[in-house]
């Protein structure tokens, strides 16, 4: 392999990602297609960087569209930084939003758990709380 050059098992020891998880980003397009050596793909440290990249960004929630753009984004300089701003908001409101509803979701759970516990209905409390609306 060309120096620095390194095969995918590495690249994958590297970041932590999955051998197959990297071939998945390859056919997304979101990491791009590495020189070969024969029949082996030969990764650099970019790719480890751009790849370690995406993990953050999936770890954080951004979908693989939103990753796509925050990868055009990271490309573009210091103009650029309002509009990853602007995603970074959005998507912390959704996330809160996700956060609401499994505080929610975790409260009723807990009830009829309590419920459950306490042995006060002729039912099940955990059925009968899935037959009311929320």
């Amino acid at each position: 392999m060309a120096d620095g050059a390194f095969p995918i098992g590495e690249l994958s020891r590297r970041t932590g990602c999955n051998i197959e998880t990297i071939r998945y980003y390859e056919r997304a397009g979101l990491v791009p297609a590495p020189p070969r050596r024969g029949t082996y793909r030969s990764y650099g440290q970019d790719d480890v960087r751009r790849l370690v990249f995406i993990r953050r960004a999936r770890q954080l929630g951004f979908t693989l569209d939103e990753v796509r753009a925050l990868l055009r984004l990271a490309a573009g300089g210091h103009a650029s930084c309002d509009e990853a701003r602007a995603m970074a908001e959005a998507h912390l409101l959704d996330v809160r939003s996700r956060i609401a509803d499994l505080k929610r979701m975790a409260d009723t759970l807990d009830d009829a758990v309590r419920a459950c516990a306490a042995g006060e209905s002729s039912g099940c409390p955990l059925i009968e709380t899935l037959y009311r609306p929320r």
